[in-house]
């Protein structure tokens, strides 16, 4: 598991999970249930199988709560972040990172052909890097300790 892996591979080994989504007609109190019930920190939005937006707890606190907008009547689509920043299969855990780290955002839609496969958050992203040092770590323990293969 190294940085240079495609994200495609991270997708395969989160395993298969169902892409949560809102419709950006619908009300943010909505939104915010769905996430809490799922205990999840954005939604994508959209628009039968397009995507049109991402609605973050960010977005909720900036855009609903501090400018005095009541969840229960202001739609997803009046708050939610737009163009939404996405990544491919193809594209690598390290650019992931980059793009997050330059958009300071926490969630990337994966999109096939225009279509939504999957979401990585900032915490996969770090899983993944995490996971590849321990690997590492071990095969250099076992070359210390002369495991290591010739």
């Amino acid at each position: 598991m190294k940085t240079s892996d495609a994200v495609g591979m991270l997708l395969k080994a989160k395993g298969h999970y169902t892409v949560l989504s809102i419709a950006p007609d619908k009300f943010v109190y909505e939104a915010i249930g769905l996430m809490a019930e799922h205990d999840i920190g954005a939604l994508l939005v959209l628009n039968g199988s397009d995507l049109v937006g991402i609605l973050s707890e960010r977005d909720y606190a900036r855009k609903g709560v501090l400018l005095g907008h009541a969840s229960k009547e202001t739609e997803v689509a009046q708050i939610m972040t737009t163009p939404v920043i996405s990544v491919t299969p193809q594209h690598t855990v390290d650019e992931c990172m980059a793009l997050m780290t330059q958009h300071r955002i926490r969630h990337l839609p994966v999109l096939r052909d225009n279509s939504v496969i999957g979401v990585i958050s900032i915490g996969d992203l770090v899983k993944w890097v995490i996971s590849g040092q321990a690997q590492t770590i071990e095969a250099l323990h076992g070359y210390i300790a002369g495991a290591y293969p010739a």
